[in-house]
């Protein structure tokens, strides 16, 4: 035999005024522990970037200074493959060049902060390149 449920639902069920500042609370407590974490990897992938772009641009220089003898004054006159100039660092800043001299030059960026020194992302990342 079969059984039919012949209960109707009410139509003010649903989910109390605590049940929903219960879930909002556990939300907020996961945002709240979550988020800062989150920020401090996307602020090492930043670093990581400008590094790893660093290096594609040393090679660069180095593929220059092959073909014509020295490293050039400056970045511009500096392309990339496809026809590219330099990119920007992460935070939307030039990459930092110095001509040190024959055979001698410096590529980098001085971070976030743009300025000398700091930790972190605001940490100044260079390299040499002979």
């Amino acid at each position: 035999m079969r059984q039919t449920n012949n209960t109707k639902s009410d139509p003010r069920s649903g989910y109390s005024l605590i049940e929903i500042i219960v879930v909002l609370v556990i939300i907020g407590l996961l945002i709240a522990l979550v988020g800062p974490q989150v920020f401090r990897f996307v602020g090492r992938a930043n670093s990581d970037t400008a590094a790893a772009q660093i290096e594609s641009i040393a090679t660069q220089l180095n593929f220059y200074r092959l073909e014509n003898g020295d490293y050039p004054d400056d970045l511009s006159a500096l392309v990339l493959e496809d026809n590219q100039s330099v990119p920007n660092d992460p935070w939307d800043q030039p990459y930092v060049y110095e001509y040190l001299g024959t055979g001698q030059a410096r590529i980098g960026t001085y971070g976030r902060d743009g300025e000398e020194g700091g930790e972190g992302e605001d940490e100044d990342i260079f390299r040499t390149i002979q």
